[in-house]
């Protein structure tokens, strides 16, 4: 079914007055300020490229930057390492070398044999930390990127072992839509293909990444979020998408033995606080933080990237910590 034909339906389905009230609510996002510009939110990562070959044929692109402590950043479902444009430059000049990396299906980096479900994406996350020989590191993971990372820390020792820190952003466990009604609607539109489809329309996709905010969207971050979205190949990326409702982590939460510290925006709906909760109860010793009327994609929202910095910070003994000579 076309877009134009799908829109159709809805509009029939909500009626006049619901389809003007959805428009009135629209053009009420696109009149928000932008905390930041789009020309920044666009902006792609400064760094050198480094393509590192999986045994299943997957190239996964990461870049870096900087000198001194790890930060290593895993982005969510559906984006690429853009979405650390706010942090990245911030991170290197506080004396940190920075990592990110395309996830495998997503971006610059290619999808194998072994598909895109978690254990293979894990196992990417041990490569990316032995190519760059990361030590005493931090493991910044949001949204799919720290559903991972739980994974891979508990399956890989070694990993663990290379970190002195895991902040788990805006991020679960397993069985997703547990207390998340927008999760539950989502899901099903994903899988089926509607949901790429629908993105088309100006006003649906508005909707959708107003969605990823928080109380105050931004026109600028659902404009970037929607154009990086729509370039992925969401059917290849399947099996992650189902594996977040289908996969239950929390039974072994006690089992991590890396300083965490868990960060959730008080208007996420994709994955709200009860995740974050969960999380903070069951990693022993681990800090919530919680970033105020922040959204999903809090690391591109007001508060969100300097809270995020102060949190990769905290991981730091203050000896090493250096003085930023700019902000965010």
């Amino acid at each position: 079914m076309r877009t134009r034909a799908i829109v159709g339906v809805l509009a029939a389905a909500l009626g006049a007055t619901g389809w003007r009230a959805i428009h009135h609510y629209v053009a009420r996002i696109e009149a928000n300020p932008d905390p930041y510009p789009r020309e920044r939110l666009a902006r792609e990562l400064d760094g050198e490229d480094v393509f590192i070959n999986r045994p299943d044929g997957t190239v996964l692109r990461a870049i870096s930057a900087g000198e001194g402590p790890a930060v290593v950043l895993a982005h969510g479902f559906g984006v690429t390492a853009v979405e650390w444009n706010l942090v990245w430059n911030a991170l290197v000049e506080r004396g940190h070398r920075v990592i990110a990396f395309d996830q495998r299906g997503h971006g610059r980096s290619t999808l194998g044999s072994d598909g895109s479900g978690s254990a293979a994406m894990a196992r990417d996350y041990v490569a990316v930390l032995e190519q760059f020989d990361v030590h005493d590191g931090v493991l910044v993971g949001h949204s799919m990127g720290g559903f991972v990372a739980i994974r891979a820390v508990l399956d890989y020792p070694d990993l663990a072992q290379r970190l002195r820190g895991l902040v788990l952003f805006a991020t679960w466990a397993g069985r997703i839509q547990d207390g998340a009604p927008l999760m539950r609607l989502q899901m099903p539109l994903l899988q089926s293909g509607l949901l790429q489809k629908l993105l088309r329309n100006r006003t649906v996709g508005t909707l959708f990444g107003a969605a990823q905010s928080g109380t105050r969207p931004s026109p600028a971050m659902i404009s970037v979020f929607r154009e990086v979205f729509a370039q992925q190949h969401h059917q290849a990326l399947l099996p992650i998408a189902r594996a977040f409702a289908r996969e239950d982590r929390y039974p072994r939460l006690a089992e991590i033995r890396v300083p965490t510290a868990v960060m959730v925006g008080t208007a996420d709906r994709s994955t709200p606080r009860g995740h974050a909760e969960r999380l903070a109860a069951g990693v022993p010793g681990a800090r919530l933080i919680t970033v105020p009327e922040a959204g999903h994609m809090l690391n591109w929202e007001a508060e969100g990237p300097a809270l995020l910095l102060e949190t990769i910070e905290s991981f730091r003994p203050k000896s090493e910590v250096r003085q930023p000579v700019s902000s965010t």
